[in-house]
């Protein structure tokens, strides 16, 4: 089965190796101009959680490369641990959503004193709302230039402002990224996917300030490929916040559909209820943990609990991802993969290869797709074995944190250059 919405002829999608492509001309200087001799590098991220299991692997690296590591971020149940690295804490009293202009003006305040408290050489900037409010803050905190660090945005997905159609998502967009060409001007841009580095193009952010870096970087020794559950039912599981945007309904959507053919099919969903106003409820997702078929495990600290009793991940999402940081775990354990054609899910997985790619929304096509993999063991076994291998060769720890901390380094060198 191939997915309904095609591409133009000619415009196959030909996913390139993780790293910087010819879209971040960054050069290494010959000249070795003085860089301080433990640089500090400075995380703005919204949630600890987020941190903990996107930045982590870049972070430990950083700090073993020799960087003062500081992390400000709104500070809960990984707060601790991200102290227990040997990372400086810095907690922010803001929220992902829901600030409010005062809010927002409060929050970027508050950025700009810990800036000039703080000090740093660069400051890495995850997701909008960090690229956002951080530029604004750093602007404040360094009016005229002088002691400013040098700032590095990830843009991890554009959410769904940019696949969102109609007259007030158009407004939207050109809002957006009216925002980001302000946000990230005299700065640099991490992106994930190249979809998302052309569309920043597009909003007119330098094309050689943008650098692609596939992924957030994935423990190989970590998740390793995990034996298949044996009998029946088929396991499917969902991994992520409970996003209406992301598929949770057109998930389950999918598998009434087939259970309602004979199937014997279940559907397990690992994510808890998120302060986003798309988010499912806690007593929405006990409500369909309560129907035959679907488990609502909650959040689950360590996934590879889940990928033992699954044997297929599902990820029908139409939101804006990066580079979905469950489908490399999902890849990592050696299991198949169903996903959106959508940018990010076409980075891990390709079509008839490491899995299979459907139209976001079409819940049809969802549910052929699971019950051609769930006929098929050997189909899967020979899909998550492409897929570990993927992992291994383009998403791996150690080659994200390499192509991060080169990035760095070259921040540094121009940031010397400069004074």
């Amino acid at each position: 089965m191939r997915p309904k919405r095609r591409r133009r002829s000619g415009q196959r999608h030909e996913p390139r190796a993780a790293g910087v492509n010819d879209m971040a001309p960054i050069v290494v200087s010959e000249r070795a101009p003085k860089i301080a001799e433990r640089p500090k590098l400075l995380f703005l991220v919204t949630e600890d959680w987020y941190f903990w299991s996107h930045r982590l692997p870049v972070a430990r690296a950083a700090r073993d490369a020799g960087f003062e590591v500081v992390v400000a971020t709104r500070a809960q149940a990984h707060g601790e641990r991200i102290r227990g690295e040997g990372f400086r804490l810095c907690p922010l009293g803001w929220r992902r959503r829901g600030d409010g202009l005062l809010g927002a003006a409060r929050a970027i305040a508050d950025i700009a004193r810990l800036y000039r408290a703080q000090r740093p050489d660069i400051v890495h900037h995850v997701a909008l709302k960090p690229v956002l409010f951080g530029a604004l803050a750093a602007r404040l905190a360094f009016p005229r230039g002088t002691g400013a660090p040098a700032r590095l945005s990830a843009v991890m997905g554009l959410g769904g402002g940019l696949a969102v159609r109609g007259g007030l998502a158009r407004i939207e967009r050109r809002l957006l990224g009216g925002a980001l060409r302000l946000a990230t001007g005299g700065g640099h841009v991490v992106v994930q996917n190249p979809e998302d580095g052309a569309a920043l193009t597009r909003f007119g952010v330098d094309r050689t300030r943008i650098a692609l870096i596939r992924g957030s970087g994935i423990d190989t020794t970590h998740f390793q490929p995990l034996p298949e559950p044996a009998g029946e039912p088929t396991t499917l599981a969902f991994v992520g916040r409970m996003l209406r945007s992301k598929g949770v309904l057109d998930a389950v959507a999918a598998l009434r559909k087939l259970r309602e053919r004979g199937m014997a099919i279940e559907l397990l969903l690992a994510g808890s209820p998120d302060d986003n106003r798309d988010s499912l409820s806690e007593a929405e997702l006990r409500a369909l943990g309560d129907e035959p078929g679907i488990v609502w495990l909650g959040r689950v600290e360590d996934v590879r609990i889940v990928w033992q009793r699954a044997a297929i991940a599902v990820l029908p999402t139409s939101y804006g991802e990066g580079v979905p940081l469950a489908l490399l775990e999902a890849a990592a354990c050696a299991r198949p993969i169903i996903a959106s054609d959508t940018p990010g899910c076409r980075e891990i997985v390709r079509h008839g290869e490491t899995g299979l790619l459907v139209p976001p929304h079409d819940v049809d096509a969802l549910a052929e797709a699971i019950a051609a993999l769930a006929a098929d063991p050997a189909r899967r076994r020979a899909m998550g074995e492409a897929g570990r291998a993927l992992v291994e060769r383009d998403f791996a720890a150690p080659l994200i944190a390499e192509h991060t901390l080169a990035l760095y380094r070259d921040l540094l060198r121009a940031r010397a250059d400069r004074r």
